[in-house]
């Protein structure tokens, strides 16, 4: 359970080699003792990520695209009770490669919005049973407003964001919180070789956000950095025709 800091005894990373998700558990400060589930399908990845981390972590074999296997991965993480799920499972493919092979808009979807449903709804109903929880959801400014360079991801995201307000509400007054993340453009792994938009930030500057958050016991909406808040009123405001015209 959650200590008075807001530190876990037992957390599940769902995408176990994500870079943000790993600078979450890198920040959180947690005593050495915390056991951590890093959930994805490469083992060896997983194993190395472990490494660098100074806690108890076991590897959880998890395909974001096995839907039928999800229950079943939620089941074995929670032979125990689990204090924090950080839903980091993402990909990010070019959208030009999206529009020469749908079938690669179908993969962006499945791993950043409809794994999570999947997996959130397990983990969400095994929380509300033992009575305490907190769940983060990793979001993004994409899901605000569609725009023609990246708008399957800003859907998958939208949909993301979309669910994780409902879950959100659905959980109100059960002893288990959501954390719904919104960064900017995040400078990394899964964004190498693309030009930094305005209020960026890095995945450890998302993840010290994320453990300050967790450790004064917010809930809610969070968004990196928080002026970007103010940018996504003005994103909502600019005229179609102007935005159309946007590079990106």
């Amino acid at each position: 359970m959650l200590d008075d800091l807001g530190r876990p005894g037992r957390v599940l990373l769902l995408g176990g080699t994500s870079e943000i998700g790993l600078a979450i558990l890198a920040a959180l400060r947690a005593p050495a003792g915390t056991e951590v589930l890093l959930a994805g399908r490469d083992e060896q990845r997983l194993a190395a990520a472990g490494k660098d981390l100074p806690f108890r972590c076991t590897p959880v074999t998890f395909d974001a695209l096995a839907a039928g296997a999800h229950a079943a991965v939620i089941d074995e993480a929670f032979a125990e009770p689990v204090d924090l799920v950080i839903a980091a499972t993402g990909i990010l493919i070019a959208q030009e490669e999206v529009d020469r092979d749908p079938e690669l808009a179908a993969r962006m979807i499945g791993t950043n919005f409809t794994s999570h449903v999947t997996t959130l709804l397990a983990a969400a109903g095994r929380m509300r049973a033992q009575g305490h929880g907190t769940i983060v959801v990793l979001s993004s400014i994409a899901a605000i407003r569609p725009r023609k360079a990246n708008y399957v991801y800003g859907a998958a995201k939208a949909g993301l964001d979309s669910f994780a307000r409902g879950l959100t509400d659905a959980l109100a007054g059960s002893g288990v919180r959501v954390l719904l993340v919104r960064p900017g453009f995040v400078t990394g792994r899964m964004t190498a070789g693309m030009e930094a938009a305005p209020l960026s930030s890095t995945p450890a500057q998302v993840g010290a956000a994320v453990a300050a958050a967790l450790g004064k016991g917010d809930g809610g909406l969070l968004w990196v950095p928080r002026s970007l808040a103010a940018a996504a009123l003005v994103l909502r405001m600019v005229p179609r025709p102007l935005w159309r015209r946007m590079r990106r």
